[in-house]
């Protein structure tokens, strides 16, 4: 006998390796390593997510609470600076040229420029919030008048 006759006679014919079913078994398991690779590895990060938002122990951003009620109010750059003030005769007396902010995190004062003409020479005077109102979308002041701001001191800030 020879050498290729010999393994012809000894192989015995079994189950076919590459057979459909065991393809598919094989795919399977396949499928099944990726998604446990993929689901450890969102595990693994969820720390990091979690941590990227604290620095020391404190929270930075705003909760969902705060975020609603932020969506609420209004954007000092886009409604506030910058815009006339009127009196309650509908006279232009001023534009808002900043606000106050106070260490307990409350707006006290918008300082209001009722300068020359144009603005061009400013007279910053600090009034009160309390003592403005909503008129559609008119800042009013009631009762001031271009002449009683000017009389006022001058608001100068401390630094």
């Amino acid at each position: 006998m020879s050498g290729s006759s010999l393994l012809r006679e000894t192989r015995q014919p079994g189950p076919d390796p590459w057979s459909e079913t065991n393809v598919i078994t094989f795919r399977r398991i396949i499928v099944k390593c990726r998604v446990m690779v993929l689901i450890a590895g969102v595990a693994l990060m969820m720390p990091v997510v979690a941590r990227a938002q604290v620095a020391g122990s404190t929270l930075l951003g705003v909760t969902y609470g705060e975020l609603r009620d932020m969506t609420l109010g209004w954007s000092a750059k886009r409604q506030i600076l910058g815009h006339p003030v009127y009196n309650d005769v509908d006279e232009r007396i001023g534009a808002v040229e900043d606000i106050i902010v106070t260490t307990d995190k409350s707006v006290s004062y918008a300082i209001i420029n009722a300068g020359g003409f144009l603005a061009v020479a400013k007279h910053n005077v600090a009034i009160p919030v309390s003592q403005f109102r909503l008129n559609g979308e008119k800042l009013v002041l009631p009762g001031a008048t271009k002449d009683a701001l000017k009389a006022t001191p001058a608001f100068e800030y401390a630094n």
